[in-house]
């Protein structure tokens, strides 16, 4: 039995990452095939020949005008998957046709469809348009987890933790002394949680790349898309400095942090970052900072994560643990991943 949700959509790369070569990733238990074609399409194919079950991505095979040659027999794909040409014969087996897999490109991600493609819907992919906004400048990366995708859902759900584990880059006290707000859309299946603080001291994460020296109004307003899309929406000001009323908000600083948490197995996950501002839009020194920074508070996660997944994994079933006020939107996340996973089991291999 699996606790990654079928029948969804999830981050499985950046854009920048496939090219016009074959590029290979494990998405819930899957791996998969992609490369860019020439006419600029992202293609996902099963990375297992049909023959062998050699893994396409690996080599002596090679890409040849959008088609893959297997590297072990010399069967020939084509970007939708249907074998082309098979060594000996003239006669390609009907069967001979590699699964694929939906795909789209949006807001800087490659997103595949992991499930029966019949109910691919790509209108129902969550947005991060901040990822390619003119206004805003990104910087981004990925992190291997070993530990499963719900640990890092439950991390980024409670940002109390950034006042200890990463004090001295994003965290101060005031971010675990706050009380949170949480709400749930039922409906639409997105956690909110709040925490707004009207007087924080300046962690080094925003002195640094605003500019600000003083105390600060900090906002974390975090909205997560079950299961894959996380995003925490920062407002940096000067105390007491306020939006507008019509909603225009000049005088302070707006920084996008966006999570895509794909599962690779049961017990790993892919842990794509980034970090869109609204300022210094072409100052390298800030982007550079802010890559850098972002990366050690993400790997410090890291390393947190992977010392709890084996904590977890060596616990007998009906372990009970303890929640307070800070965890209701992760307990909230739980309930409603442990919905969708539940509305198609699908074992997985780890």
């Amino acid at each position: 039995m699996t606790s990654i949700p079928r029948d969804q959509w999830y981050v499985a790369a950046y854009g920048r990452e496939i090219g016009p070569a074959l590029f290979s990733r494990t998405v819930c238990g899957e791996s998969i095939l992609f490369w860019r074609t020439a006419s600029g399409r992202v293609t996902a194919v099963a990375d297992r020949c049909v023959h062998r079950r050699f893994p396409l991505s690996e080599l002596p095979t090679r890409l040849v005008d959008d088609q893959v040659v297997c590297g072990y027999h010399g069967f020939t794909y084509g970007a939708d998957g249907r074998c082309v040409a098979v060594p000996g014969q003239t006669r390609v087996p009907r069967t001979a046709r590699l699964s694929t897999y939906p795909v789209v490109e949006q807001d800087s991600f490659v997103w595949v469809w992991i499930g029966d493609p019949v109910l691919a819907d790509g209108t129902t992919i969550p947005r991060a348009p901040w990822l390619t906004a003119p206004d805003y400048t990104t910087v981004s990366g990925m992190e291997p987890l070993a530990a499963r995708f719900g640990l890092l859902v439950d991390n980024l759900l409670d940002l109390s933790h950034e006042t200890y584990l990463h004090g001295g880059y994003i965290g101060t006290p005031e971010v675990a002394s706050t009380p949170i707000t949480t709400e749930v859309d039922e409906a639409a299946g997105i956690v909110y949680v709040s925490r707004r603080m009207a007087d924080a001291a300046c962690p080094p994460f925003y002195s640094r790349s605003t500019g600000l020296t003083g105390r600060i109004t900090r906002w974390q307003d975090i909205e997560y898309a079950p299961p894959c899309l996380y995003k925490l929406h920062s407002r940096i000001a000067p105390v007491g400095c306020l939006p507008d009323p019509d909603g225009t908000d000049l005088d302070a600083f707006h920084v996008e942090v966006v999570y895509a948490i794909t599962p690779e197995t049961e017990h790993t996950t892919h842990d794509f970052w980034a970090v869109a501002r609204d300022f210094a839009l072409d100052d390298e020194e800030v982007s550079a900072f802010l890559a850098e920074s972002n990366r050690t508070v993400v790997l410090q996660d890291v390393a947190a994560l992977d010392v709890l997944e084996r904590v977890v994994a060596s616990e007998e079933d009906g372990y009970q643990e303890l929640s307070i006020n800070i965890d209701t939107g992760g307990l909230a996340a739980r309930r409603i991943l442990a919905r969708l996973a539940g509305g198609r089991v699908h074992q997985v291999t780890s």
